[in-house]
């Protein structure tokens, strides 16, 4: 089961956002479990979340989790907060969770911007995980449009130090709580951000199988690279005296032999694991028990990872067009994604949806008197005169040819007078910065063409 972690800085709370649980649909394969966590300090680990049970963390990590979730579950802001003790591995945890998660949400609040050391950390944990992080910009309504350029800007500074992608990370912005919004210039930014964060999220089930293999990847190479620093730890050691010596030079060295197998064969510094961790499990080891390299075993991973995986990856996509559509609901996704405080209704293509009057009427006079100054023939004009007039809103070809497909409704290749109105609709929804639909919607059929729907 793949669940997406929600970590946050400063003061945001998860729990009131609109992210408290969501889970796929009933008969889903993969579902998918979003965990809304709040971390301040390692103190406050959880912050009113939504776990099923806390039985998952290993005991290596602190005490026993409490009999009762409900307890252990507290608002860290409560005294009583008794979960996880003083002294438990808080960068383990991070990695454990990054490892089975499918969407990790780092959180910031717009108005009291700050990446502390600690929160730092908190990232670093997540190296190799990348691909999985997003981040929101939270309570961005309670600063001026000017200010929250000049917020984003220096987040995408501070971020950029410490996650070393090659791509920059994803950063929505918005104001995810229940309060009114105290400066609502941005509102219609937030909401069309919102709605890009749930169709990531919604997207999670269907690429569930693909986030598999690629994790699957990344672990091969993994063994790739620790069969390299094994064999050249075993090389290096003596036969007979010096051994302990010798160990620990090469443990204090191991910084130069991850350079000398990365020249040798190629291999990003990314795909090696931890150094300093790697150190502290090379202390107990015996390094004279280490196996010798194995060319064999090393050309059957590379012929998997060159073959096998790219005909896995064919599998997975045809077996996923068969497959029916799987979405993610629950949480903010009821209850809001349709009637009329749905994202976009009521307006750009969706103005007049409600009214009982063609919403074209009211401008088709305007649209008339240009109709009639392009020639029409049996009422209808040609689609070199309307293009004459269309690319004078200096509208890509692109965007107008799918512009033509909505207008000419009965598809004979010439715009009618409702039709021609209809385009300057489209082209006028365009021009406010509106999508397109994909399919003209029922209330913009021309009041003529309806018969034929």
């Amino acid at each position: 089961m793949g669940a997406a972690a929600l970590w946050g800085q400063g003061g945001t709370s998860c729990s009131s956002m609109a992210f408290s649980r969501w889970q796929a649909s009933a008969g889903t394969p993969e579902a998918v479990d979003i965990v809304a966590a709040a971390f301040r300090t390692p103190q406050y680990f959880l912050k009113a979340t939504a776990l099923p049970a806390l039985s998952w963390l290993p005991a290596r990590w602190g005490q026993p989790p409490p009999s009762s979730p409900a307890t252990a579950l507290q608002s860290p802001d409560s005294p009583a907060f008794p979960f996880p003790p003083p002294g438990y591995d808080f960068a383990a945890v991070l990695e454990w969770f990054a490892e089975r998660v499918d969407r990790i949400i780092l959180l910031f609040d717009a108005h009291k911007l700050d990446i502390s050391d600690e929160f730092s950390e908190v990232i670093k944990a997540l190296k190799n995980h990348e691909d999985k992080i997003r981040v929101v910009l939270n309570k961005a309504d309670q600063i001026e449009t000017q200010q929250l350029m000049r917020v984003y800007g220096a987040l995408m500074w501070s971020l950029g130090k410490i996650i070393n992608t090659p791509e920059v990370v994803r950063v929505y912005i918005g104001s995810f709580w229940s309060h009114p919004l105290l400066i609502p210039d941005n509102r219609k930014l937030f909401e069309a951000e919102e709605q890009d964060l749930f169709k990531d999220i919604q997207s999670l089930p269907r690429n569930a199988a693909l986030r598999k293999l690629n994790d699957l990847i990344k672990r091969a190479r993994l063994a790739k690279v620790h069969a390299y620093i094994i064999s050249s730890l075993k090389k290096e050691m003596p036969n007979m005296f010096g051994k302990e010596s010798k160990k620990k030079e090469l443990v204090n060295n191991l910084g130069e032999i991850y350079q000398k197998i990365e020249r040798e064969h190629q291999i990003s510094p990314g795909d090696f694991p931890n150094l300093r961790k790697m150190q502290e499990l090379l202390q107990t080891q015996d390094f004279s028990k280490f196996q010798a390299l194995k060319p064999k075993l090393l050309d059957t991973v590379d012929d998997m990872l060159s073959k096998d995986i790219a005909r896995l990856m064919v599998m997975v996509r045809q077996e996923e067009s068969l497959m029916p559509s799987q979405v993610v609901k629950g949480g903010a996704f009821d209850g809001t994604m349709n009637g009329p405080f749905g994202h976009g209704y009521g307006e750009g293509a969706g103005e007049g949806i409600d009214d009982v009057e063609w919403v074209v009427g009211k401008d088709k006079p305007t649209y008339d008197e240009i109709f009639y100054t392009l020639s029409p023939v049996n009422g209808k004009i040609t689609g070199a005169n309307a293009k004459k007039e269309m690319v004078k809103s200096k509208l890509p070809n692109t965007v107008l040819g799918k512009i033509w497909k909505l207008a000419d409704v009965d598809k004979d290749g010439l715009l009618d007078d409702e039709e021609f109105a209809l385009a300057n609709h489209l082209i006028k929804v365009k021009l406010e910065g509106h999508e397109l639909p994909a399919d003209l919607p029922p209330h913009l059929v021309p009041p003529s063409k309806r018969r034929h729907e």
